[in-house]
């Protein structure tokens, strides 16, 4: 059984276990705050110290009690009934003038935790547990002054329970440990194709149907037609909160000072309302649209009668309507849509949605709450005040801000913690990406210039995790940890305070920490990360190595064989020139850990060579756009980082001018792929040389091995032997048999 923070805290209290009282106080804190001061001496903390706290902080002193404690709730300023307690205290304007604030001050004799709201005093509160959690004894608290208040207001984690469903006492899990970080806002994507999760009284099928389907693996629902079940059938999976848990979770997560905000998705990805109500759509028949009928009024009328219930449940000032990825084909088709659309004087299916939101946001507006949604709400007009959840990179957001829009920042690149976090070789299957610790950490949610006027519309930074490939709860939290603390510190802390080898120092004390919650967080890879850096002046190579684990050895070689504990130790990066096949790993206690990382590093013929794009690439994906092919670097494991350049729907065709005739004795380029982003490798890739740049020889082909049905993320490199020949110009032809994108980082000439 799952044991909550409040229950593990009771645990230990009680607990006969001695650790020696010598042990070095731990201050690791996560976030790291304002200001800390650490004192001499410690707190002792038994069954029976006392919590005072005055009226307005009853609900905030719960949270520190356990079985063996009493709360006393009287004035801070009366004498106590025993000889040390922990004070929850509110103070004026004049002892902390930011109202975000707080004041923890541990002395041998007593805590106090100093607030003028609830919100500050939770904060506190959460200060002290952590603290509690990291010490050898937890008994012993340290002494110590901390002066803390966050960066962003807006400090949250979107959990999708559409796609897998997670029983109410794991999502209050979840919000403890949300909580212990200062986490403040719980995004519930309650509602999606993958299934209906919300009890709506006045629409009964969409919990006893709409919430069911075949097949509990996405994948496996997914590949078999996408069909949904019915409450009681002995194959469906699913679930759905009723009202009243909704209610208990919304209350649970106050008490924690988290502000639980749901998502009722509209108008796309809606195929289980569309199932058991077809007459929303615009075939008027299940299973065949996703997004719902704007040309008709019941679309709207169904709409409103589920978000009044919503908003009965949820006292949260948004409500997030979602409004991404609406495919507007079948709007084109639909008589009642083109209707609409001549009737609202729209110009076009953008527009259209345009007009499906703001309908959705004066709704709202008149019962007293605010519209969020993500940054395709942009698209043919932004809602009058409606707040922009930018996810498809900062774009969306940087534009919304600059119209006066508040904004939340959660791009894909930094944010998505479904994406890898280590070596996909040594990982669960990930919907692609790459996010490690490391990046998570780096991210500054604010992209505007200090003082900016616009910086003031950046409310704050969110996680996503969205569970198509997230099962279950060990797996959830695997995905989470330890990025969320990351997260945390990039929401809380300023930016001028933020240093990652610091952070990385202190995440070794929250690995207890996080083994005390039995949090099955993702253990540190042993991976090493081979970074070059080119000089082009020099055509010189520099390699760094880096590694997940705390101040690791590393040794490395570079003639391509496996390192030894007698190979040379990296204590820094180094430069060569020409080629070399660098391969490193970490050692622990003389043994080599995990599988070595291998780089060819190559200063290649065509590195720093025009290339010219018979076809263009990606706009969404260009990489370092005409330089990307030819700049010496190779991708990593994720198509967003930079490297990989994309090509969308058509076939990749380009040209490298190597400026003069040269003798040329091998190409080679790579490509990705990973279906469930629709990326593959080409079915065959070809090149031909010429001297003119246009007339070219006879083509040279090698076809793809890979099989579309390889789902796991796959490399595949093609290789052609030129023997020798003299040519300046190359054209290397990528066939998109799949029509989805092609990804190439480099072509490589010798």
């Amino acid at each position: 059984m799952i044991k909550r923070l409040a229950c593990f805290l009771t645990l230990l209290a009680g607990s006969s276990l001695q650790i020696h009282a010598q042990l070095k106080p731990n201050l690791d804190l996560i976030p790291k705050p304002t200001q800390i001061s650490p004192g001499v001496g410690t707190f002792h903390w038994t069954k029976s110290t006392a919590i005072v706290a005055s009226a307005m902080f009853a609900p905030v002193a719960r949270l520190l009690a356990d079985s063996g404690q009493t709360i006393g709730i009287v004035s801070p300023y009366k004498k106590p009934t025993a000889p040390v307690t922990i004070r929850i205290m509110s103070v004026s304007a004049n002892a902390l003038p930011d109202s975000n604030s707080y004041k923890l001050q541990i002395q041998e004799n007593g805590i106090t935790i100093a607030a003028r709201t609830t919100a500050a005093a939770i904060n506190g509160v959460q200060t002290l547990l952590q603290l509690r959690l990291l010490q050898p004894d937890m008994s012993q608290i340290p002494c110590v002054e901390i002066q803390d208040h966050p960066r962003f207001k807006y400090r949250g984690v979107m959990l999708d329970v559409s796609r897998h469903f997670f029983p109410v006492s794991y999502i209050k899990r979840y919000l403890d440990l949300m909580a212990l970080y200062k986490i403040n806002t719980f995004h519930w994507h309650l509602v999606d194709g993958a299934g209906w999760r919300l009890q709506i009284k006045q629409f009964p099928e969409l919990t006893s149907h709409a919430a069911w389907r075949y097949g509990e693996g996405w994948k496996e629902w997914a590949a078999n037609g996408k069909r949904y079940a019915h409450a009681g059938d002995a194959n469906a999976y699913g679930g759905f909160y009723t009202q009243d848990d909704a209610r208990d979770i919304v209350a649970y997560a106050a008490q924690r000072g988290i502000t639980v905000i749901p998502e009722i998705e509209m108008p796309g990805h809606s195929e289980e309302v569309l199932a058991v109500y077809p007459q929303l759509s615009c075939s008027g028949t299940p299973y065949q649209n996703s997004e719902f009928c704007l040309g008709n009024d019941s679309t709207y009328s169904f709409l409103e009668k589920v978000l009044t219930e919503v908003m009965d449940i949820f006292p949260s000032q948004y409500i997030h309507i979602g409004g991404d990825e609406a495919n507007k084909k079948a709007w084109k088709a639909c008589p009642k849509c083109q209707e609409r659309i001549r009737t609202a004087h729209l110009k076009d299916e953008h527009e259209l949605q345009s007009y499906a939101v703001r309908r959705m946001e004066q709704f709202l507006k008149a019962h007293h709450r605010k519209l969020l949604g993500w940054d395709e709400i942009l698209e043919g007009g932004l809602a009058p005040e409606a707040t922009v959840m930018s996810w498809r990179g900062e774009s969306g957001g940087i534009t919304a801000a600059k119209a006066g829009h508040d904004v939340v920042m959660t791009p894909g690149a930094y944010c998505y913690f479904d994406h890898y976090q280590a070596d996909p070789a040594t990982q669960p299957e990930a919907q692609g990406g790459y996010l490690p610790v490391e990046k998570v950490y780096s991210y500054n949610p604010d992209p505007f210039q200090p003082g900016a006027l616009e910086s003031k519309h950046i409310l704050g930074v969110q996680a996503n995790i969205w569970t198509e490939l997230i099962p279950n709860t060990s797996h959830l939290e695997y995905m989470t940890y330890p990025r969320l603390p990351a997260l945390a510190e990039v929401a809380w802390t300023n930016k001028d305070q933020k240093d990652f080898a610091d952070f990385q120092r202190r995440l070794q004390s929250h690995y207890l920490l996080l083994q005390r919650l039995y949090v099955n967080y993702c253990r540190p890879s042993y991976t090493v990360t081979i970074v070059p850096t080119i000089n082009y002046d020099k055509k010189e190579t520099t390699i760094s190595l880096l590694s997940e684990q705390y101040q690791p050895v590393i040794r490395y070689t570079m003639d391509g064989t496996v390192p030894s504990q007698h190979s040379t130790l990296y204590t820094g990066p180094f430069s060569f020139t020409g080629s070399s096949k660098i391969t490193a790993a970490v050692f622990r206690d003389t043994l080599l850990q995990g599988t070595p990382a291998v780089l060819m590093a190559d200063y290649h013929l065509a590195i720093g060579k025009p290339v010219i794009y018979k076809e263009p690439y990606s706009k969404s994906y260009p990489a370092k756009k005409e330089a990307t092919l030819t700049d010496g670097y190779l991708g990593t494991v994720s198509y967003g980082d930079g490297q990989w350049q994309g090509f969308d729907s058509h076939d990749m065709d380009v040209v490298v001018d190597m400026e003069s005739v040269q003798t040329l004795h091998t190409v080679a380029l790579n490509f990705m792929q990973l279906t469930a982003v629709g990326i593959y490798i080409p079915a065959d890739v070809t090149v031909s040389l010429s001297n003119d740049g246009v007339t070219f020889g006879q083509e040279m082909v090698v076809k793809n091995d890979i099989h579309e049905s390889q789902h796991q993320l796959t490399f595949k490199t093609f290789q052609f032997d030129l023997g020798g020949k003299q040519s300046r110009y190359i054209r290397v032809k990528a066939k998109n048999a799949q029509h989805g994108f092609l990804f190439s980082d480099e072509i490589i000439v010798h």
